[in-house]
């Protein structure tokens, strides 16, 4: 794993959101971008090397809207970058973590991403990011 790449956080509200981490973290946030497959609207905020992605649901069932029901507005995920997603899935099912799915998809800005079982990790979601070319 190369770096910590974003922390993943479940808001209601993502306008409202934006503006509080507007203030919060002193910038604008620099990319809102929905993705239909995982049911959700997403704002992103640079920090140095990470980001924070903001995530709303788009529908109740969506993850985002069931984990929100669950839990609340908070951290939703832990997101790692790696160099090459499909050799890392590989050697985390070989260390015993559980993948969420197996073939990796396209997920919010312009990477390629698969999830680990929160199970497996310790209670925490986390996800594999790889830049698509």
């Amino acid at each position: 794993m190369k770096k910590l790449e974003h922390i993943g956080i479940a808001v209601r509200d993502l306008e409202a959101s934006n503006t509080l981490y507007k203030k919060l973290l002193g910038t604008a946030s620099y990319k809102t971008e929905e993705v239909i497959s995982e049911g959700v609207k997403t704002s992103f905020f640079r920090m140095g090397d990470s980001k924070i992605e903001l995530l709303q649901a788009l529908d109740k069932n969506s993850p985002i809207a069931q984990f929100l029901e669950k839990r609340g507005e908070g951290v939703h995920h832990i997101a790692f970058a790696v160099d090459d997603i499909k050799v890392e899935v590989e050697r985390l099912k070989s260390e015993g973590f559980t993948v969420l799915n197996e073939e990796p998809k396209r997920g919010a800005d312009n990477k390629l991403v698969v999830f680990l079982h929160p199970k497996s990790s310790g209670g925490v979601l986390v996800e594999l990011c790889q830049d698509i070319p």
